[in-house]
């Protein structure tokens, strides 16, 4: 993907858009309408950072679409207008709304869709959801691929007023969706599948020492959601995107614990959730790519709030890698063939991290921090705890990784620990 069509992590969810408080949501335990449960079709979900050259995840949406004969509609609201894009006339540094959806069109052609066509709708055309001809150029597609950017601008673009009422393309993609369709997206793309309290914004740290609050707010760095959500495709768990990649885990764990969700799909960067009849009881998931899709799961896991901070007790970490499938009903993970447990072999002890979280306050930190020590301590016999700790302090905050009874992790190769299954995870003030 060329650079300019990514963006940069203090800035992924900040936009020029003010979005006022939005109150009235459904609780998040609410029964799904019986218009918004679509088993037909199915969703591939990108943590962003989508490589151009990921045929498996490109040619599963294809696949999905029809193969041959896949017809792809592009969907790249999330972007600036041409009107907000100072670059708007150079092919080469051009990042809006229409350089993008054509850009992603001929990405799609030339992976082996036999078509793939921009839906043209962005902030500055919002009438252009209830137009009847755009609405015929989705009902032409097999497929629909949603672009990067801020997702609120998908809410500004493709919803209707305070209740969330979908334009007539919208309404559109649901129905296709409904009827078999592959709904797809990357980061924003993804996030914008989210039912009830879709995240808006925020780092893990701030949202640690913090909380969350309904609303999109100029600090990026603060927790916010929005509490009506995206498009509800996918309302089994929230949806968390660039979590390792940015350290996210934090956040995700505060927000499902603050809005009463008891599950997080976290996906990694350059990896898809792909989702199975989405909604329905037979609903399950397949992990594509190089990274991975961790599950948070709070079922058991309590907050409490003292004068020296948040704290989280049994929340559980679970990471997926690719090939392998989870049963949403059930909370079952299936772990790919040929994947073993793993025998832990080393009797190393868990290197220290003091920036569990991967801040972008911190210079030299690194990506996939909470991962990269949970792999360690399924590796080791040494231990079956580890400790990290937040880059910040005043207060910072401690985690606790524990192997309990049940956990397993599994390897392709016999030494290295690559999925994860039920890793205790607390979290405290220092």
């Amino acid at each position: 993907m060329r650079a300019h069509l990514g963006t940069t992590r203090r800035n992924l969810l900040a936009g020029s858009i003010a979005l006022a408080l939005l109150t009235g949501a459904a609780p998040a335990a609410q029964a799904i309408p019986s218009s918004l449960r679509l088993p037909g079709g199915s969703l591939v979900l990108v943590g962003g950072g989508l490589k151009d050259d990921n045929t498996q995840v490109y040619g599963e949406i294809i696949k999905r679409a029809g193969g041959p004969t896949a017809r792809i509609g592009v969907i790249t609201a999330a972007s600036v207008p041409e009107s907000q894009d100072p670059h708007a006339g150079d092919p080469d540094l051009c990042s809006n709304s229409a350089c993008n959806g054509a850009y992603y069109a001929d990405l799609f052609k030339r992976h082996g869709a036999a078509d793939a066509q921009w839906i043209p709708l962005d902030i500055d055309h919002v009438a252009d959801a209830d137009s009847d001809a755009v609405v015929a150029q989705v009902e032409s597609m097999t497929g629909f691929f949603f672009g990067g950017g801020d997702q609120y601008r998908y809410l500004t673009t493709l919803l209707r007023g305070d209740d969330h009422t979908d334009s007539k393309v919208l309404a559109a993609i649901r129905a296709k969706l409904a009827h078999g369709a592959v709904v797809a997206g990357s980061s924003a793309g993804a996030q914008i599948a989210s039912g009830p309290d879709m995240v808006s914004g925020g780092e893990s740290y701030e949202a640690l020492r913090d909380g969350s609050a309904p609303g999109y707010f100029d600090d990026p760095t603060r927790l916010g959601y929005i509490p009506q959500g995206g498009f509800g495709f996918l309302r089994s768990g929230l949806v968390d995107t660039h979590t390792g990649a940015y350290g996210r885990e934090g956040r995700a764990l505060r927000l499902a614990s603050d809005t009463g969700h008891d599950r997080v799909y976290a996906l990694e960067e350059n990896t898809a959730l792909v989702v199975d009849r989405p909604g329905s009881p037979h609903e399950h998931v397949t992990v594509l790519g190089p990274n991975g899709v961790a599950v948070l799961d709070l079922r058991d896991a309590r907050a409490h709030e003292s004068a020296n901070g948040w704290s989280l007790r049994r929340a559980r970490y679970t990471y997926l890698t690719s090939g392998d499938q989870y049963d949403a009903r059930t909370w079952t993970p299936r772990p790919a063939p040929g994947k073993q447990p793993l025998t832990p072999g080393s009797t190393t002890p868990v290197p220290a991290n003091n920036d569990v979280f991967h801040s972008a306050a911190h210079p030299d930190g690194t990506p996939y921090s909470l991962r990269t020590t949970a792999r360690a301590l399924a590796a080791t016999r040494a231990q079956n705890t580890a400790t990290a700790t937040t880059f910040e302090a005043g207060p910072g905050f401690t985690v606790t990784l524990t192997k309990p009874r049940g956990f397993t992790a599994l390897t392709s190769d016999g030494t290295t620990a690559q999925t994860l299954i039920g890793l205790r995870v607390d979290i405290a003030p220092q």
